[in-house]
């Protein structure tokens, strides 16, 4: 019997070598290797559009996924016969957080505030507001007037910020409050047979954090900020999901921990069987 396995990773700066941190040569070729196994079923979760992820696979020589969850979980793609595929019943699923209104709807409500600046249109989208700010803003008084702007129209949303180290920006996502990228993996696994026990999540970043805290197995792959560390130690102890997170630290495989490097890592330290699987593969 097949030992079924769902790997869903995060893009930039945890699957794509495009931190500052070196990459451990043959990391990705490795990742390649072990997702093309049958066993598994590999899910690309991004806070990019659907063309930037396949800009990405092109430029690194990834391998094709059976799904892509973009737009920081407010859409989700499948390409069942090489295709990609909008799958509606996620858009579904979210629409009631904002009882029919869309992404423009809700940018007139912020544009008094001039710590935020708007993303380009190619990364908006239905139920995506997206804008960029200063690292020297103060973000948690920024979030607490958001909300309470979006509190005082009765909608359900969630804000996700995240810091773009390339550029030293700050992002900040609204979102319908399902549209989070923990809430479009598990629906995911819902509909897709999968659960705790064959499930494995890897990301870098704050918009990671959802999934890295909650009870889906995660692993922090070994180049993630200090600041983002720190608050998925602490987040994961407030909630007792100790035994389903892991900080690579390097070592594997004689390899360093940071992007590939650390999702493989994790996926060994959940799922024994594989390293098996890696070391046949090297």
């Amino acid at each position: 019997m097949l030992k079924r396995i769902l790997i869903c990773t995060d893009l930039d700066r945890t699957l794509l070598p495009n931190g500052n941190q070196p990459e451990s040569a043959g990391a990705r070729e490795a990742f390649a290797r072990l997702v093309s196994r049958p066993e598994v079923t590999l899910a690309y979760v991004s806070g990019r559009h659907l063309g930037l992820v396949e800009d990405a696979i092109r430029e690194y020589c990834l391998p094709t996924p059976d799904w892509v969850i973009g737009d920081v979980g407010t859409t989700i793609y499948r390409a069942p016969d090489g295709k990609w595929e909008h799958w509606d019943s996620w858009e579904e699923n979210i629409a009631s957080d904002w009882r029919g209104l869309t992404a423009k709807d809700l940018r007139p409500w912020f544009e008094d505030m001039s710590d935020l600046r708007l993303q380009e249109d190619a990364k908006q989208n239905r139920y995506k507001l997206s804008f960029y700010l200063s690292l020297l803003c103060d973000v948690e008084i920024l979030r607490q007037e958001m909300v309470r702007r979006l509190d005082a129209r009765s909608l359900a949303a969630s804000l996700i910020y995240s810091v773009d180290e390339a550029t030293s920006t700050g992002l900040l996502d609204v979102l319908p409050a399902r549209a989070t990228k923990l809430h479009a993996v598990e629906f995911l696994m819902r509909h897709q047979g999968f659960n705790l026990h064959n499930t494995v999540f890897a990301g870098d970043s704050g918009n990671d954090l959802p999934v890295i805290v909650s009870r889906i197995p995660s692993v922090l792959v070994a180049n993630a900020d200090s600041a983002v560390i720190v608050q998925a130690q602490k987040q994961v102890c407030q909630r007792g999901n100790e035994a389903a997170f892991y900080l690579a630290r390097g070592g594997f495989l004689r390899m360093n921990g940071n992007y590939c490097a650390g999702i493989l890592e994790g996926i060994a330290y959940f799922f024994p069987f594989t390293r098996y699987w890696m070391e046949k593969s090297r």
